[in-house]
């Protein structure tokens, strides 16, 4: 299930003024997400050196679990679960103090998405313990400004896990992503916190593409409302810089 299925395409913004290339200031905290593959951290990356802002980037290479994990889920999903829990409440306590040096920062990830794995992945008293413990730190973590939602297919997620070549993920199956698909899409349907803009990112590469990267950018900057924000790009666009 995708989320565009009743949404149409944005008629093309032709608008030259330069201030929708950047980040507004109100927009301190941007969180982008994404199902594993979507592209989450190489946008979060390139946001930053747009706007010379501060990167929190998800540290997954650190959890001592996690190629265990993708070899046997069953067995290791609570071991690595916690881990990661551990590790996002760590960095998010670090977004506590103010940073003379950056307006904004730019994260690949929420500690809420936390949560959906621990549900998808979790069961009985370890989702119950798991619970527990979430409920505990989450109300300290701090809130994001914003959450860019990068949504995109099962072949093209697969299509970009399999051309970034990390052997931990060389056994993840094509089931698990779409599970995971649809629990992300779940979650952000029901999402209300915080304004959230939702990118199908299928129709578009702002890595090799720097009209798309330009185009993202001033969806973002045109924000102007607190609820949800839908961005459906066409396939063919005309390059607006």
């Amino acid at each position: 299930m995708s989320l565009f299925d009743e949404v149409q395409p944005p008629a093309s913004n032709l608008d030259e003024d330069e201030s929708f290339l950047f980040i507004p200031e109100h927009f301190q905290y941007i969180v982008i997400e994404g199902v594993i593959g979507v592209g989450k951290t190489s946008l979060s990356k390139l946001l930053a050196e747009r706007c010379q802002a501060r990167l929190i980037l998800e540290q997954f290479e650190e959890n001592p679990f996690l190629e265990r994990f993708y070899l046997d889920r069953d067995r290791w999903a609570f071991q690595t679960q916690l881990s990661f829990l551990a590790s996002r409440f760590r960095q998010q306590q670090s977004l506590g103090g103010r940073d003379l040096f950056h307006k904004h920062v730019i994260s690949d990830y929420t500690f809420d998405k936390d949560r959906i794995f621990a549900r998808l992945n979790l069961n009985g008293d370890e989702l119950s313990l798991y619970e527990t413990m979430f409920g505990i730190m989450q109300p300290t973590t701090p809130k994001p400004d914003l959450i860019v939602y990068l949504q995109a297919s099962t072949d093209r997620l697969m299509e970009n896990i399999h051309r970034r070549g990390r052997t931990y993920e060389k056994s993840m199956d094509r089931t698990y992503i779409e599970s995971l698909g649809g629990a992300y899409n779940h979650y952000f349907f029901h999402y209300n916190q915080t304004p959230l803009l939702i990118v199908n990112s299928s129709n578009i590469d702002f890595v090799s593409n720097p009209n798309d990267f330009n185009e993202l950018i001033r969806q973002i900057a045109q924000l102007r409302h607190p609820g949800t924000t839908y961005f459906n790009p066409s396939p063919t666009r005309t390059p607006l810089l």
